[in-house]
């Protein structure tokens, strides 16, 4: 998990946090907030994010003293990850507006809310004592997804979203189109992440419980059947986010189908 963890910090972290310093300061028409938070942003995610690994492997063979540092570079994280998240979500100072018009920006913005509650939950997963409820339940699938899907899907989208008209020029086929998208994708993955959360906290609460004589109270079977409702909205949940990617690839054909029109240039950024 060394290496597991630095595959989600720096495949699903580092790389689209790059994308979202370059592309959130463009769509919004606004110098990133603090440049100098940024590198301090960067470095602390570089310098952290490699010792976080042991923090899947509570209460596993692994050596106790291991599992505490998991904990404590966790714990650490969470400042530079909000730092970046406060950087992205305050260059819309003096740009608030744009949320109302603007689709595309709504995408991003979502998305550092998202990466902003992730990078809390996970934080405090790592804690021995709120892992000893999480471990190996569903709740940690719903953190891993409010990250996957909520940040890495949503800035890839709204970036996808925003080069293509400047990459061919031609105007997007559908403003619509691109907010019907961002409400199923949105939709979806809240009802997505929240029944992971209710049905992993059920989880772990059944399966810890005990008689009088130790004996467990619930068999896995039966904390299996209490899952159904929860699996079922979250497969509507992700049955709604693929609808809104189906909508989302017709949206691009028909962009590159259209006739080629001139693109308005991006607004010029200050030094």
């Amino acid at each position: 998990w060394w290496y597991g963890h630095n595959a989600v910090g720096f495949f699903l972290t580092a790389g689209f946090l790059g994308m979202m310093y370059y592309f959130v300061p463009k769509q919004a028409g606004r110098p990133v907030y603090s440049y100098r938070l940024s590198v301090v942003h960067f470095w602390a995610l570089i310098s952290l994010y490699m010792w976080a690994g042991p923090h899947h492997l509570h209460y596993t063979a692994l050596p106790n003293w291991t599992q505490s540092i998991g904990m404590v570079f966790s714990l650490m994280l969470l400042a530079p990850s909000w730092g970046g998240m406060i950087n992205g979500i305050m260059t819309l100072s003096g740009a608030w507006h744009k949320l109302r018009t603007d689709p595309i920006l709504r995408f991003m913005i979502v998305s550092l809310s998202f990466y902003g509650m992730s990078t809390f939950e996970g934080p405090m997963m790592s804690i021995k004592t709120v892992n000893a409820l999480s471990h190996y339940t569903d709740w940690t699938i719903g953190h891993v997804h409010s990250g996957a899907l909520g940040w890495v899907a949503l800035i890839s989208i709204g970036c996808v979203y925003a080069l293509i008209p400047q990459l061919f020029n031609r105007r997007i086929y559908s403003t619509k189109l691109i907010e019907v998208h961002f409400w199923t994708g949105t939709i979806g993955i809240v009802l997505y992440i929240a029944s992971m959360w209710i049905a992993g906290v059920m989880q772990g609460l059944m399966w810890r419980a005990v008689n009088e004589d130790g004996t467990l109270t619930y068999s896995f079977v039966e904390a299996l059947v209490r899952m159904y409702p929860y699996l079922t909205v979250r497969f509507l949940g992700g049955l709604l986010f693929l609808v809104g990617m189906f909508v989302m690839a017709w949206n691009v054909y028909k962009t590159l189908q259209g006739d080629e029109q001139p693109v308005s240039a991006p607004a010029p950024q200050a030094a």
